[in-house]
């Protein structure tokens, strides 16, 4: 909720729901069966998030706001999961086809880290990581962009894992468009995607088509 360039984000209202009710609706979608937990900070401000979960009945973790990479591992750890997707809580659009995809990707190729923000627009990927490869990023990232960035201590020592990436269809091949929800104008975006679709849920292709047409 304490986002500096749009205050209360993941609470403001896209259509008829708000963004973290997108995310929840899309990955009712997926094939496989997950367990979602939301992972936010210990913060009095968001207590506020912690209400939502009650009332949507999705489980809550707590942690620390600043170290994100503690705030993971412990919520992996509480969960006991062998494998954890990370989605971020500003993007309304994730691509549920390709996240089904990348968790076959993940497991089919026995791999430590996997990913497809890379080759999906801005907003519309994830990306997977084995406990073990989180564990040892917790033990051995201590820099500040290993602590806030979950990722950036396995992409700065790629070396130590088996990372895949997922491969995907040309026309959603569009990393240089931006989907996600980050400012003001990000906003009034995904407001106008959402508005001018006549589908509940919004294709990547369909998001990339009305993205282009905003002004």
């Amino acid at each position: 909720m304490g986002s500096t360039r749009l205050p209360g984000k993941v609470l403001k209202k896209i259509g008829d729901k708000n963004l973290l009710k997108h995310i929840l609706f899309r990955l009712s979608k997926l094939k496989r069966e997950v367990k979602v937990v939301i992972a936010t900070s210990d913060l009095s401000k968001d207590n506020e998030l912690e209400r939502f979960c009650l009332n949507n009945k999705t489980l809550c973790f707590r942690g620390s706001e600043q170290n994100v990479l503690q705030r993971y591992y412990l919520c992996a750890k509480e969960n006991n999961f062998s494998h954890i997707v990370r989605l971020t809580g500003d993007n309304p659009f994730v691509d549920i086809e390709e996240l089904d995809n990348l968790i076959d990707l993940h497991i089919n190729s026995h791999s430590d880290y996997s990913r497809s923000f890379s080759v999906l627009p801005k907003g519309v990927g994830g990306e997977i990581f084995t406990f073990s490869a989180l564990e040892l990023s917790y033990k051995h990232g201590k820099k500040d962009n290993h602590l806030e960035h979950v990722n950036e201590y396995i992409e700065e020592n790629e070396d130590q894992f088996t990372v895949s990436e997922l491969e995907v269809f040309k026309e959603k091949n569009r990393p240089e468009i931006s989907l996600t929800v980050d400012t003001a104008e990000d906003y009034k975006k995904a407001c106008y995607i959402v508005n001018h679709s006549a589908e509940e849920y919004i294709t990547t292709q369909e998001a990339i088509k009305l993205c282009l047409q905003f002004v």
